[in-house]
């Protein structure tokens, strides 16, 4: 069965002015009516080059516990680099129809590497306007060079290096956050699954929406991973829900967005918070990002560092094998 993407909808779309009614949200998710419109909150941003460890050490934690979310800069990997990585990635996504569709996800697969459009189950039917690539980049023993592109012939090498750079940085922001628990600064990367931890890269794809008052290129939702690392293109898109409204993130060039997700939520039994976000689009830019995911190994079992419970503070969360809870979240069944 020919699956239809968000890419050629586009096109017909624009043409006649009107989405799909599977695109239209609910009034309660709408960005029209549902993005705050007032003065906007400053997400965090820390620049990791300040020789005060001390200070960024209390930046990094307070953001995590507060936000879930903040922005860093000056965190080593080059600029050059990100824009290598996004114009191979809009390389790519510029290609034919049939070209993308050799790397696509196989219908039967198990897994979401490849290229594809639907990710989850949605209660109410509802389809989010992005298209994507899903290709894990480390370690080696689990990259499938069968999801990778092929053209742009550099993409290959971009990817690779750009592997070495976010592991290097996700490492140092684990060992950060770890301090921040009173822990050991590996207690965090070894909760993950050590040098097994996954880094899955993901590249968002959002072309442009006639409605983007109605339509969403993301609904909300936390990331099922440890942390993930994402770098935007220039085009605004990403919200951030906190007291009670949705915010609209800044864009600050070459800056890595980082998000708590799911799993630094559990190790650290809540104290560090996973960030609730979601994307809009735009009327006629496209939009795209490259998050990369660390996730655990499939068989890690992932619940509350026994360090950090006890009889004043009992586990919140029940472990699961990542593999288990990554199923139930997307299958909106219950995780406790």
């Amino acid at each position: 069965m020919e699956v239809e993407r968000v890419q050629d909808i586009s096109s017909s779309s624009l043409l006649t002015e009107a989405i799909p009614l599977e695109f239209i949200r609910s009034e309660k998710e709408q960005p029209a009516i549902t993005t705050f419109r007032g003065p906007t909150p400053a997400i965090p941003v820390v620049d990791l080059s300040d020789p005060d460890e001390e200070s960024v050490r209390r930046a990094v934690v307070k953001a995590s516990e507060e936000w879930g979310l903040f922005q860093v800069v000056n965190h080593g990997i080059p600029t050059e680099l990100i824009r290598r990585l996004q114009d191979v990635g809009r390389k790519f996504f510029e290609l034919p129809s049939s070209e993308k569709e050799s790397v696509a996800k196989p219908e039967d697969s198990k897994d979401i590497e490849g290229y594809g459009t639907k990710l989850q189950k949605d209660p109410e039917g509802k389809k989010a306007w992005v298209d994507h690539l899903f290709h894990r980049i480390w370690p080696p023993s689990c990259v499938n060079y069968r999801f990778w592109p092929k053209n742009p012939p550099e993409y290959r090498e971009v990817n690779e290096e750009y592997a070495m750079h976010v592991k290097k940085l996700s490492e140092t922001l684990l060992g950060i956050l770890s301090d921040g628990l009173g822990l050991k600064r590996d207690a965090l990367k070894e909760g993950l699954g050590g040098e097994m931890a996954e880094y899955m890269m993901k590249i968002n794809y959002y072309p442009p929406c006639p409605r983007p008052d109605l339509a969403l290129g993301v609904p909300a939702h936390t990331d099922l991973s440890g942390i993930t690392l994402l770098v935007p293109n220039e085009v605004p898109g990403l919200q951030v829900f906190k007291d009670d409204h949705w915010f609209d993130a800044e864009y600050i060039p070459s800056a890595v967005i980082v998000h708590i997700g799911d799993q630094i939520l559990r190790l650290s039994n809540g104290r560090y918070k996973n960030v609730l976000h979601r994307t809009t689009v735009d009327k006629e830019k496209t939009r795209m990002s490259w998050p990369v995911f660390l996730e655990p190994p499939r068989e890690k079992i992932v619940g509350p560092l026994p360090e950090l419970t006890g009889d004043d503070n009992p586990p919140k969360y029940k472990p699961f094998a990542f593999k288990d809870y990554s199923y139930r979240k997307l299958n909106k069944l219950p995780l406790d």
